[in-house]
């Protein structure tokens, strides 16, 4: 495993997996669409271990891209480091299976049944004595130091990326305020986006070893030479060490920091619950301490091995999230109105009021790498580090859930938005025990759509899970509504953060399973389908699914297309906007779990069910659910596609 962000490149170049760009580049779009195009290419080298857990999207990925020569910068660019399976895998030294099962055994401890088994043991569990962070005087990430105070930050020299056209500016959302209004526009929509944000409790103040010490990534946007936005999700432990010195009356001290060991930033992206160290996760996985030194001019402790770090304090004036100009309400002290930002759901986030840090300090390495990264449409980077989280916490999820016999997170989810799940089957309504314990564990809690299937289904293969719905389901019984706290980016949530969640248990149907006096048996037959303009049947379906593509004019328009598919002889109808490839499974499964909130947008006429997946308008509103406003989604400028294209040759690509 590589100590630091330059031996992870030269491991990366060595195995054929990074690809050095010459030309030189603008971090203002360019470097995104040239990473977007890259990262859905095919990647050099397939992981053997990813085909059984991703057998659709193991072999992607293109390379990683080293840009030696970044417009209005003097130091390199690394992104993609970590987008296949491969790349990931070298990031924490062994397939996400093995750091699996290292974590498994320390969840069930046995004694041991004879001495040759102790001391198997003992080898296996001696490690753990070497992974608390080792402090150090200095480090390699402060051999230049700058600081603010004699004029010698510019964060606007760092090559820092705006990663999609509407970056940074509020209008451009239909949100009444220009970026000079919001105190962004001299950033130019341009993001840090993956940063160790390394912050502590206000409880924690002057220890010298302050347990409460966290590793977040959060993008933070750039204000201008000296300032930044700190974005981060309420849930988050970085928001509540916010709140914490918030109530203190206090400024909170960060640092940002990037590149380092090359564990570090899926360590700061792991579902660790709030006080377990993110530090030592890392140091599990690479089974040494990293190592630490103290901050210049902050009161924390920072990875040594960081390529740069950004020191600063975060301001603890600025107001709480829910904020809307068009309210009339001021923006308030220690404040920016953040965003928007093109986001891993595809779709921009919308802006709200953040924080500013107010930057004392940047120290860095000699001919220091600045690595960033861009999320949008999956696959991208973090795709992948999602990926492993599925696979390395699967054993942790299995203490709370024993019944659990695999997951999967499916890519047209973006994580939060689907899970398929497989159990062994013994009692009645034990999918929906399954259901409940998922929506209270931890970040899976956030997820919107479970689907709970029967072990002999391969839960890796998608369509065979879809499959399974629509043998085993009546919609009238086999559907569990509840309400929840959902993503703050669920952009189809009635309310910011809290809306509904939906259960399908497609398992095989038992006795004690008559939920609301529906028997158990064979899903009713409607019979074959009649003809249906602007329709696509999918295979897996059993002639029981429609697709239903929409040319939306006004509100309503989404429920009268179901309208249709059912009178037509479908029971189980998605309405996308016509802008969808109904012919793409997963382009229409995602618009589905992205635009659809189930309590407001599932749409039922006796046994039959239809999900309202378009975008909302005002009139849109449904069973009492509000609707607020719909992003737009991802799509890159016609200009630089076209530069792009015309300068392929040129990146070597």
């Amino acid at each position: 495993m590589a100590s630091s962000l330059r031996e992870f490149i030269s491991q990366l170049e060595a195995a054929g997996e990074l690809h050095r760009v010459r030309a030189q580049v603008s971090p203002i779009l360019e470097v995104t669409e040239i990473a977007d195009r890259v990262s859905k290419s095919p990647c050099p080298n397939e992981s053997p271990h990813a085909r059984a857990f991703d057998p659709e999207h193991c072999s992607l990925g293109g390379r990683a891209l080293l840009f030696e020569n970044v417009e209005g910068s003097d130091m390199p660019l690394l992104i993609n480091a970590f987008g296949s399976y491969r790349r990931a895998e070298m990031a924490l030294g062994s397939d996400f299976e093995a750091v699996a099962e290292r974590i498994a055994f320390l969840t069930k401890p046995e004694p041991p049944a004879s001495w040759a088994d102790a001391f198997q043991k003992a080898r296996r569990v001696l490690p753990l004595l070497r992974i608390p962070p080792k402090r150090m005087g200095s480090g390699p990430c402060q051999e230049i130091v700058k600081l603010t105070e004699r004029g010698e930050v510019d964060l606007t020299r760092l090559p820092i990326i705006k990663c999609w056209p509407k970056d940074g500016d509020p209008a451009a959302v239909g949100y009444g305020m220009t970026a000079e209004e919001a105190g962004t526009a001299a950033g130019g929509g341009r993001y840090i986006t993956i940063a160790g944000i390394h912050t502590i409790d206000a409880a924690d103040e002057g220890a010298a070893k302050p347990a409460s010490h966290n590793i977040g990534m959060y993008r933070c946007q750039l204000v201008d030479e000296t300032h930044l936005v700190m974005h981060w999700h309420m849930h988050h432990d970085g928001a509540a060490h916010w709140r914490s010195w918030k109530r203190a009356g206090k400024k909170m001290p960060v640092a940002i920091c990037l590149g380092g060991n090359s564990v570090l930033p899926y360590a700061a992206t792991a579902p660790l619950p709030p006080g377990m160290s993110e530090l030592l996760l890392a140091g599990f996985i690479s089974g040494r301490g990293i190592r630490m030194t103290r901050a210049k001019t902050v009161p924390l402790w920072i990875p040594a091995e960081s390529e740069i770090v950004i020191e600063g304090w975060v301001d603890t004036e600025c107001g709480f999230i829910g904020y809307d100009p068009r309210t009339g309400e001021a923006l308030g002290k220690g404040a920016a109105f953040e965003g928007p930002f093109g986001d891993h759901t595809g779709f921009y986030s919308l802006p709200d009021r953040y924080p500013l840090v107010d930057v004392t300090a940047v120290t860095q390495r000699r001919d220091a790498v600045y690595p960033t990264t861009i999320v949008g449409l999956p696959p991208q980077e973090d795709y992948y580090l999602g990926k492993a989280t599925e696979r390395i916490f699967k054993p942790l999820l299995k203490t709370i859930l024993h019944d659990l016999v695999d997951y999967h997170l499916p890519l047209f989810g973006c994580f939060h938005n689907c899970a398929f799940v497989k159990v062994r089957k013994e009692y009645p309504l034990q999918a929906r025990r399954v259901m409940h314990s998922i929506w209270g564990a931890g970040q899976m809690a956030w997820t919107k759509v479970i689907v709970v299937v029967d072990e002999d289904v391969d839960v890796h293969d998608e369509t065979a899970v879809l499959r399974a719905i629509f043998e085993h389901c009546d919609f009238r019984r086999d559907f569990e509504l509840v309400n929840g706290p959902l993503d703050i980016l669920d952009h189809a949530a009635p309310r910011l953060g809290a809306g509904h969640k939906l259960g399908i248990d497609a398992t095989r149907k038992i006795a004690g399973e008559e939920v609301a006096g529906i028997a158990v048996g064979e899903p009713p037959s409607t019979g074959a389908l009649t003809e249906l303009d602007g329709a696509n049947v999918p295979v897996f379906g059993r002639d029981r699914c429609v697709f239903v593509g929409v040319a939306k004019q006004a509100a309503g328009d989404g429920a009268r297309a179901i309208e249709r598919a059912w009178d037509a002889g479908a029971e189980f109808v998605i309405a996308v906007d016509d802008s969808v490839d109904l012919a793409d499974r997963d382009a229409v499964l995602f618009h589905w779990c992205a635009n659809f909130d189930p309590g407001r947008d599932m749409h039922r006429r006796d046994h039959r069910v239809g999900f309202d997946a378009t975008r909302k308008l005002p009139g849109d509103e449904h069973n009492g659910q509000p609707v607020r406003d719909y992003p737009p989604i991802l799509a890159m400028s016609e200009e630089i596609r076209d530069r792009v294209v015309r300068r392929w040759s040129e990146y070597g690509l």
